[in-house]
């Protein structure tokens, strides 16, 4: 009995990792309005990149106020204050991946399920991009951690976790 409420409940962890996996990913640009010419390319992994050592997303430059959107289909984790981020929101998307915006000017209150495209708030300049010009810093994080991405650089055993949304972005994104 104990054997098969073990294997009962190692098959369920299993199906929802893997209906995580079968969601499709095709993050849309997060800021209303924006193109891949918003953004440096090479910025991310950039060091030296202040007291976080190396630049672990992409800063996505728009006037002050824009409207920042969910690049994904998901549920907000965190809406609030954190540090350097100032004014962020945290939304788990589709395959294990939590999608991590930061300095903006103002942020919906309310966590819920949303779908690609829904305001999250505005680009702005809180945490440590105050005074400087607006823009929405994207980050990536997948919850699995991918060891072939490991590697010498600098905190390069976070690549694992942290991947290129500029990347992610080119690949299939649209912008809204």
């Amino acid at each position: 009995m104990k054997r098969h409420r073990l294997y009962t409940f190692l098959a369920a962890i299993a199906l929802l990792l893997g209906l995580g996996f079968a969601i499709p990913d095709e993050p849309r640009i997060p800021v209303a309005g924006a193109t891949a010419k918003d953004w440096n390319p090479k910025s991310f992994w950039y060091e030296p990149w202040g007291v976080s050592g190396v630049h672990k997303g992409i800063d996505v430059f728009a006037p002050q106020g824009r409207h920042v959107v969910s690049a994904v289909p998901g549920v907000v984790l965190y809406q609030g204050r954190l540090g350097i981020g100032g004014n962020v929101v945290a939304v788990l998307g589709p395959k294990w991946r939590v999608h991590y915006y930061a300095h903006l000017a103002d942020a919906d209150p309310s966590p819920r399920f949303l779908g690609k495209g829904a305001v999250l708030g505005l680009v702005g300049t809180s945490g440590n991009a105050a005074g400087k010009p607006p823009h929405l810093h994207y980050a990536v994080v997948s919850l699995i951690p991918l060891p072939w991405r490991f590697s010498s650089e600098t905190q390069g055993w976070k690549k694992m976790f942290f991947l290129d949304p500029g990347a992610l972005l080119q690949a299939g994104a649209k912008p809204l």
